[in-house]
């Protein structure tokens, strides 16, 4: 078990990070951007090649904790003056064994930028399949990997005062929800999971979370939260003897019953006007589609967005999940693993896996206005968080509206959205036209003449019921039929950001 951190050491720790410039940026100049980014795929060698001949702070603990190395005392020692090699070993950090320093876990860096601007986060975890050369132990806790990622990416960039981060891990959501919130109460089944999360807070000087020891909501019953964010153990697991139980990714639930456990729980644990944001797997049984399982664990209390990014086959979802496991394809484990997999899928007569991100809202007042359950595939995930938040302002806003205050009202063309015209050869009008998204989500939407000149004219001047009555005169058609025709597919355009209300 790791130690209960002591704070006191992990602020003399920090002291030597920041000492010895142990950051991204630093690790990735010193073994070069091509090696740095083996090492986000598993592999060491290139890196650690690249440093061997130095002896360094950054060098040396790029190695010891960076890649997982044993490194030599007195080095060690030199590039940790204040904390000392003891003091790391108290925080459960190294082993030492005579003149040997081993990593007992890795403390990578994480830089990353928000409203409130630039941050290097130091996020301690547990060792990775590279540096224990071999399959993960069942307890083990992740660092901060690409789901991670997304999910902080997704995250609405608005303040608040409290929120709740369930299975937090190594802590990751819980940090980054502290810049937004005042309290945060972070929560999960695995008490290793809590103390790295009590390390890193303690570890990058952030106060103001609460770990909370439990499964799910078990340990916030009764309460409620402005913000609720979960990247869940959302891994679609065989309940069967033989097939490893990680704690990081499985919930110990049989098919995807956690993800519904989540999704369904939001509700009681929103203040209105909250918002909850997990990412998730579904299942597609036969007759049931993924998307529509979804929306019946969502019910009819709670404003709804849920983006599919792709499904998978079962046998190529099982492929993943046994590959992530450390088992190699081709050994006898592996087909056992994978038919473990397909058994279990074929016993529920799933024929898919969906996995993507949920948005849940609870209506400040009344009943909810949003729906979304839709198939999305491609999309720029840096803006991703700030793209949605505007989003759902601009449906809060066209949802007050009726027709004759959405004609009345002015509009203005997004500044990334672009229009491209496919004309047949010979032919002087296109035989498709397309508006493009080049943040946010990405999308490619096809569009007629009509809403293709309304929205050329978006431009922040003119009400769009004038715009549709010159286009109607134009085109030649009947203006109250044009706008009957536009005006719900302008709404759309509203809520997916090609076009925003310009005051």
């Amino acid at each position: 078990m790791l130690p209960e951190p002591d704070p006191r050491l992990c602020q003399a720790l920090a002291a030597d990070l920041r000492a010895a410039d142990y950051a991204s940026s630093t690790l990735r100049e010193a073994w070069g951007a091509q090696a740095d980014d083996a090492v986000a795929r598993g592999l060491r060698r290139p890196a650690e090649r690249a440093v061997d001949s130095r002896d360094d702070a950054l060098a040396v603990l790029g190695r010891l904790w960076g890649l997982g190395l044993t490194e030599d005392r007195e080095r060690v020692a030199s590039a940790l003056p204040s904390v000392g090699v003891d003091g790391a070993e108290a925080l459960g950090l190294v082993r030492v064994e005579g003149d040997e320093v081993y990593p007992a876990v890795l403390v990578r860096p994480q830089a990353f930028s928000d409203d409130a601007g630039e941050v290097e986060w130091w996020i301690a975890s547990d060792l990775d399949e590279a540096a224990l050369e071999g399959p993960l132990p069942e307890d083990h806790v992740l660092g901060v990997g690409g789901a991670s990622q997304t999910l902080a990416r997704l995250q609405l960039t608005r303040g608040a005062r409290t929120a709740l981060d369930v299975g937090t891990g190594c802590g990751i959501q819980a940090l980054r929800l502290r810049r937004l919130v005042e309290h945060v109460v972070a929560t999960d089944i695995s008490e290793r999971a809590l103390r790295f999360t009590r390390l890193n807070a303690l570890l990058n000087g952030v106060d103001g979370i609460e770990t909370r020891h439990g499964s799910l909501y078990d340990p916030v019953a009764g309460e409620t939260f402005d913000r609720v964010a979960s990247n869940p153990p959302f891994v679609i697991t065989p309940r069967v003897e033989g097939v490893p139980a990680y704690e990081y990714r499985d919930g110990g639930m049989e098919g995807d019953s956690l993800v519904a456990a989540v999704v369904a729980g939001a509700v009681s644990h929103l203040s209105p006007g909250g918002v909850a944001q997990s990412l998730g797997n579904w299942e597609y049984r036969e007759g049931e589609p993924g998307l529509d399982r979804v929306r019946s664990w969502v019910g009819e209390e709670m404003d709804a967005w849920v983006i599919e990014r792709e499904v998978l086959d079962p046998l190529a979802y099982a492929e993943l999940w046994v590959r992530d496991g450390g088992t190699i394809p081709g050994t006898p484990a592996y087909g056992r693993l994978i038919d473990a997999w397909l058994d279990d899928f074929a016993r529920r007569g799933v024929t898919g896996i969906g996995f993507g991100y949920l948005l849940l809202r609870k209506p400040l007042a009344g009943g909810p206005t949003l729906a979304r359950y839709e198939r999305v595939a491609g999309g720029g995930e840096s803006a991703f968080g700030p793209h949605l938040a505007a989003c759902l302002a601009a449906h809060d806003r066209a949802a007050l509206l009726d027709d004759d205050d959405l004609a009345a009202s002015v509009l203005q063309v997004a500044p990334d959205v672009t229009e491209a015209r496919h004309y047949r050869p010979g032919e002087g009008d296109p035989s498709v036209i397309e508006l493009h998204q080049g943040g946010g989500f990405a999308r490619r939407i096809e569009v007629d003449p009509a809403l293709a000149a309304l929205v050329g004219a978006c431009d922040g001047d003119l009400a769009v019921g004038v715009l549709i009555d010159a286009i109607a005169q134009l085109m030649e058609v009947d203006a109250a039929h044009l706008r009957a025709d536009l005006l719900p597919r302008v709404r759309e355009l509203l809520v997916t950001g090609f076009v925003s209300f310009a005051d």
